[in-house]
């Protein structure tokens, strides 16, 4: 099978990160016979450094048209003085937007090999931490309107029924493949748009009679999450909360260079990329963990390219390195071997076995 794949370096530890996943896919590809093309996309610091635009039309036509999209990372000190409107950042949400993909999907998930590195109490993950945040991507806050004027800062959080539904219905049908319990997140005590949002979640809730619904305001899911992960199967919540909570649910997980993530819409052309930054202050030391982008491209396989063996045969080599006891320093214990971002990805590459 060809398929064709637009990588985005990007910037900081975007390159070293995704050099190893491609050295992954690669392997993949000789297992099982697939040819990979890729196309390299300029988008983010580096983007402004050679176009003055953090994601030029043509660049984002490359990504449009390709199988999917592998993503590194973008941003950095570099460009904090460049205007609101052209930081690295925006490239990437113009890149969502452009691509369609609304619904971003990151497991939280402890490795038990990890278990240790988790700054929860052993008792707490113990009981497990297994779950999925579905998170709405082109809508919200971040594609507001955002003005300063007089000294005064507004910011426009908006939500459609139409843009709750076709989010909670990714919510629903996630719960639906995985445990059938789903808790929506909101803040409805105080915003309309959170209103909006129980109100439809509710309405979605009559075709899903299988599915637990639960309701949960965003501030007490910060802390059940440390608190009891275990009670979550499936998330779902909007832009900036989803884009906060994923955050911290990757922390209570080990380490958030572990932690995956995807972005779909109506197509199969999905955005892959780790949750993490660009990580300026580690870029070019080779110490940077490529797991979270190694189990990024995974999912491409599994979610876009439909190929669930490969995308097993990458996961459970990730599960060999770890058993071997091999670790970057962001999740080094006692008695493992420390190991480089590079070194990292050639000892996954070695463990890969066709399934």
């Amino acid at each position: 099978m060809v398929k064709n794949i637009a990588v985005i370096r990007g910037d900081g530890i975007g390159p070293e990160i995704v050099n190893e996943a491609i050295k992954v896919l690669n392997r993949v590809a000789e297992l099982y016979g697939h040819t990979f093309n890729y196309t390299e996309v300029y988008m983010g610091g580096c983007a402004i450094d050679k176009f003055g635009d953090p994601l030029p039309a043509s660049e984002l036509e490359k990504c449009v048209s390709s199988d999917s999209v592998l993503l590194g990372a973008v941003g950095g000190n570099k460009w904090n003085d460049v205007p609101g409107n052209m930081r690295p950042e925006k490239g990437l949400l113009r890149l969502r937007s452009g691509m369609g993909v609304y619904s971003n999907n990151r497991p939280a998930k402890i490795w038990k090999q990890l278990a240790e590195a988790s700054p929860l109490k052993r008792s707490i993950v113990d009981n497990g931490i297994d779950f999925i945040i579905v998170r709405e991507l082109i809508g919200g806050i971040y594609f507001g309107e955002h003005k300063t004027e007089n000294g005064i800062a507004t910011d426009v959080l908006k939500y459609s029924e139409a843009e709750i539904e076709r989010i909670g219905r990714i919510g629903f049908e996630t719960a639906r493949k995985r445990n059938k319990r789903l808790c929506s997140v909101e803040k409805s005590n105080v915003l309309d748009s959170s209103r909006l949002w129980k109100k439809v979640m509710h309405r979605l809730a009559e075709e899903y009679p299988e599915i637990e619904l639960s309701d949960m305001l965003v501030d007490n899911c910060a802390m059940q999450i440390v608190k009891d992960p275990s009670q979550f199967d499936v998330i779902v919540t909007e832009n900036m909360f989803g884009d906060i909570l994923s955050d911290e649910a990757s922390m209570i997980t080990g380490s958030i260079g572990m932690i995956p993530s995807s972005s779909l819409g109506a197509s199969s052309c999905g955005l892959y990329e780790p949750i993490h930054g660009s990580a300026p202050d580690i870029a070019g030391k080779d110490i940077a963990n490529p797991i979270g982008t190694i189990l990024s491209a995974a999912m491409m396989l599994r979610f876009s390219f439909d190929m669930p063996d490969e995308a097993d045969s990458i996961e459970n080599a990730v599960s060999a390195y770890l058993d071997a006891g091999c670790r970057t320093s962001d999740i080094m214990s006692e008695g493992c071997r420390l190991v480089g971002c590079k070194e990292c990805g050639d000892l996954i590459v070695e463990f890969l076995n066709k399934e």
